[in-house]
């Protein structure tokens, strides 16, 4: 019991550090009609690290992470500017850029015999294994972040905000994977986009209720964390919009 303590808890305070950005940028993406962003700067935040790991730099974590967001800061800008040149057919465009990035990552790690491994760890991530150094580090991004985004998102513009978005999808991408950033963005602001009062605590219920329930799921029964999580957060989201239609 006290082996499995010592991988969840990591693991459960990485998830409450992504719900922490992730909610409420979830809810402006939601509100902006850019539902595919996350997927498309994950992606290319992940394209950073593939590079940087190409360059054979990832024994140097602090350049792989500048890399990485980076990468992240140019997507921004490019779905800022398709925001504003194309705001009809933008998802068009942002989903186009997801696809792109994805399969360019592909084709550069197509000689890497690991490349399997390097693929599923993007995707879903290797949450059991976070370590203190990353939830150190991550936690000061996003108290940083939060207090920006608090005092100044008013001020930030289209830009700004896909700058801070960028900033935030980096940082847990690198935790928890492409997939499991989706749910968390998602999943909790459409679960109670019809819940005007109190929709932040209602969100965070969601949120915290599907990484507690995914993370012991896949201890239980020796399933994949990340995969386990998003199927957590999909039955916590469900649940709690019945729950509210009955009301």
């Amino acid at each position: 019991m006290n082996i499995e303590l010592d991988i969840l808890l990591p693991a459960f305070l990485a998830g409450l550090l992504v719900l922490a950005t992730h909610i409420p940028f979830g809810v402006r993406v939601l509100q902006r009609g850019v539902i595919f962003a996350d997927l498309a700067v994950a992606q290319i935040a992940g394209l950073g690290v593939i590079i940087a790991e190409l360059l054979g730099l990832l024994e140097q974590p602090v350049l792989v992470q500048l890399i990485a967001a980076g990468s992240a800061l140019g997507g921004a800008a490019l779905l800022a500017w398709i925001e504003r040149r194309a705001p009809e057919v933008k998802e068009a465009y942002i989903g186009l850029t997801f696809v792109l990035a994805a399969s360019l990552g592909i084709l550069l790690m197509s000689r890497d015999v690991h490349a399997g491994e390097h693929l599923q760890d993007m995707l879903v991530g290797q949450i059991l294994w976070v370590n203190d150094s990353q939830l150190i580090a991550t936690a000061l991004l996003t108290a940083a972040l939060l207090v920006v985004w608090k005092f100044f998102r008013q001020h930030l513009g289209d830009l700004g905000f896909y700058a801070l978005f960028a900033l935030a999808i980096t940082a847990s991408v690198q935790l928890v994977g492409i997939y499991l950033v989706f749910a968390s963005l998602i999943v909790p602001a459409l679960a109670t986009y019809r819940q005007p009062k109190r929709r932040y605590l209602f969100a965070f219920a969601v949120g915290i209720t599907a990484y507690a329930l995914g993370l012991l799921t896949s201890v239980w029964f020796d399933l994949p964390a990340g995969a386990a999580i998003v199927c957590a957060m999909a039955i916590s989201g469900i649940s709690f919009t019945m729950l509210k239609r009955t009301n």
